[in-house]
């Protein structure tokens, strides 16, 4: 857990914990996210929500469903400290509660609990990395301007490119992990902290060894809030690939 996540800041578990733990990390998110919790408390797995101080009411709204819950759960964090280290503070206590599978999700809506089951099962059989994508057949995208779909596509084919990646999605948030993936990628060795997390992921995962597969998801693109993605971060997550591509 990074040095800024305090302990007391987590809700108790009430529960022994799920073979599956779902990361969603949360800021001003409080239109969506009991949506989502209740799509992924469909299938019965585990919810760790990471709230990063959202000023809209969302870390509120997450204790009001741990309280009503056992299944979910919270990490209230002081502020705003970037995508990559909620998701390594909540795999760190996934770690230590024992689960198996970690899975990465949005908490804006865009990613459907119905695709769930399918990348949770095709990380269960390759004991690797499954990743929710929207670029190969079967995968869609639904409400993105021309020019968004662009940029994306352009991103994933830059890290290809110089990370030497197969991988069709590197930038997916939409994924699941295996217990020995985690523990082998080392996450104090991770350098991103933003958005860029997905793709050294994807890359750390590849130089291990460990199989990827990619299964094919529908994206639907955010009805209520706003994106997180600034340029600042696009820019970040293209020098943070070159530094990658550099040190390999």
């Amino acid at each position: 857990m990074s040095n800024e996540a305090r302990p007391e800041a987590l809700t108790e578990r009430r529960t022994p914990p799920t073979e599956v733990l779902v990361v969603l990390p949360t800021f001003n998110e409080s239109q969506n996210l009991e949506k989502v919790v209740a799509g992924v408390r469909h299938f019965g797995h585990d919810v760790l929500i990471v709230d990063d101080a959202s000023p809209d009411g969302t870390g509120e709204l997450a204790g009001r469903l741990a309280a009503g819950d056992a299944g979910v759960r919270v990490l209230h964090r002081p502020r705003k400290l970037g995508l990559g280290s909620a998701y390594e503070d909540a795999f760190r206590i996934g770690l230590a509660d024992g689960s198996a599978l970690f899975v990465e999700m949005d908490a804006d809506g865009s990613h459907l609990a119905k695709d769930l089951e399918s990348i949770i099962d095709a990380a269960r059989e390759c004991d690797g990395l499954a990743i929710g994508s929207r670029y190969i057949r079967g995968g869609e995208i639904v409400g993105w301007p021309a020019h968004r779909w662009l940029l994306s596509w352009a991103a994933n084919l830059y890290c290809r490119v110089l990370l030497g990646l197969r991988t069709r999605d590197c930038t997916s948030g939409y994924r699941c992990y295996t217990r020995d993936l985690l523990l082998q990628v080392n996450l104090d060795e991770v350098m991103s902290q933003g958005y860029s997390f997905q793709i050294e992921m994807v890359h750390r995962a590849r130089r291990l060894g460990f199989p990827i597969v990619e299964v094919p998801i529908r994206f639907e693109d955010r009805v209520a809030g706003a994106s997180k993605v600034s340029r600042g971060e696009v820019r970040r997550a293209l020098w943070t690939v070159l530094r990658l591509s550099l040190a390999r």
